[in-house]
């Protein structure tokens, strides 16, 4: 695993619906489309590929040469905190979804 150290400081956290939400989204699916794998299988992978990127950040951030933002990486409350974000999305009521709304007239 290579660590990338980066020379500024972590800058606030994207906003639901943020470009990185969308890169991600747009990624999972596009590898979805060119190499289909079973659905829990998919969500497996997307698990292990974010456990991996816990790691390559945490590493980022120690030590003198690390991050400067604060941030102490901390396994046990971390992973508390990502299941605590999976729960809401699962259980967060679906946005509408333009490509799925029922036209009410001609414009």
């Amino acid at each position: 695993m290579s660590a990338f150290r980066s020379t500024r400081p972590c800058i606030e956290p994207p906003k639901e619906g943020s470009e990185l939400d969308e890169a991600l989204r747009r990624a999972f699916w596009t590898s979805l489309n060119r190499h289909p794998l079973p659905a829990l299988q998919a969500l497996a992978t997307a698990a292990r590929t974010i456990g991996t990127l816990y790691r390559q950040i945490a590493q980022a951030h120690e030590g003198p040469g690390g991050c400067g933002c604060g941030w102490e990486p901390d396994p046990d409350s971390d992973l508390i905190v990502l299941e605590a974000n999976l729960a809401a999305s699962l259980l967060k009521p679906p946005e509408p979804d333009l490509a799925h709304m029922v036209s009410l007239g001609r414009a």
